[in-house]
């Protein structure tokens, strides 16, 4: 299924229907008086958060959507049915702003949640409401009142604990794969991954958290380098990012160049990113060669004070401490 996580959409809630000019003619009944109804109300657009989804496409080929209008009020006092309620499904984790304004209206991060955002029209008032004793026959009713009509923008937000970070081909859709379910795209050239997976790592304690695979970043990313930043909204609600850093002797640049260079990308997108709890982990431990770049790698979080775990993915090494440290650290963040 093709991933969509922005989408610009029109919604308009339904009108009011009208109220109803009448009188009541009856046999026998002399001077009945006015006797029409009510509109009814507009409907409502309704967007409801769903674990079902895990994407906006449905949205993308669908950019409007309509409520139904109120019924007209007829005579007898008879009330006009109220428009139906048009309700959108929408994947957990969807923020929802406004496409002028750039509000955010909603943010609908939990199974079931849901927002009323657009309000159907008020149905107008039937004549028997306008009769008075000096006005016994009413021959005007109100119209229905128009319903709200919005230009929105939908982001979807994954909802990840552990989100994880790096150059391309770092081992992060590896890393995924062997501490997941998730089964990722993995082969050995740059931007293997095009959009973000999820996996549900496992303990043996039961315990269980989510990891995030963020498609990778280059210098520049700020400015459209490579995938840019479009991918960068799925790591704003994860608890801790973990930084993985190639170590292995056929890896490009410095490692401590490489894991600068991410941090200066991730704070040109938003500084709330570099204060989320990082963590770094040195991959490709298997054929780490001489070691040289793992040794600096390794000063250097220590001298920031940063936790480091080497490891390999191809051979384990490593891989259950990591994802024990990552357990705590969401637990603790939790």
């Amino acid at each position: 299924m093709q991933f969509v996580d922005y989408v610009k959409i029109y919604v308009k809630a339904g009108d009011g229907g009208r109220g109803c000019v009448s009188f009541r003619r009856e046999k026998y009944v002399p001077r009945g008086g006015p006797d029409g109804g009510d509109g009814g109300r507009g409907g409502h657009i309704i967007f409801r958060a769903t674990r079902e989804l895990n994407t906006l496409l449905d949205l993308r080929y669908q950019r409007e959507y309509r409520a139904e209008r109120g019924k007209h009020g007829m005579g007898k006092k008879m009330h006009g049915r109220d428009g139906e309620d048009r309700i959108i499904p929408v994947p957990v984790g969807s923020v929802i702003k406004d496409a002028v304004t750039e509000e955010v209206l909603a943010d609908l991060d939990s199974e079931g949640m849901h927002l009323v955002i657009a309000k159907g029209g008020r149905g107008g008032l039937g004549n028997a409401h306008f009769a008075t004793p000096t006005r016994q026959a009413p021959k005007f009713a109100q119209p229905g009142e128009k319903g709200e009509e919005r230009h929105l923008i939908l982001e979807l937000k994954l909802l990840a604990d552990v989100g994880l970070i790096g150059l391309p081909n770092a081992g992060k859709s590896t890393l995924i794969s062997v501490i997941s379910s998730a089964k990722p795209k993995i082969a050995d050239y740059p931007f293997t991954t095009l959009i973000p997976n999820l996996g549900v790592v496992k303990l043996e304690d039961f315990r269980s958290f989510v990891v995030a695979d963020i498609p990778g970043l280059i210098e520049g990313a700020h400015k459209g380098a490579g995938l840019g930043f479009q991918f960068l909204r799925h790591v704003e609600r994860t608890s801790i990012l973990l930084h993985l850093v190639d170590i292995s002797e056929t890896g490009q640049g410095d490692p401590v160049e490489n894991l600068e260079k991410i941090n200066r990308e991730l704070g040109l997108y938003s500084h709330k990113l570099l204060e989320k709890p990082q963590a770094v982990a040195g991959t490709k431990l298997d054929i780490a060669g001489d070691k040289k770049r793992l040794d600096r790698l390794a000063q250097y979080c220590k001298t920031k004070a940063i936790d480091f775990f080497p490891v390999s993915s191809a051979t384990g090494e490593g891989i259950k401490k990591l994802v024990i440290y990552l357990a705590r650290r969401v637990e603790v963040k939790a």
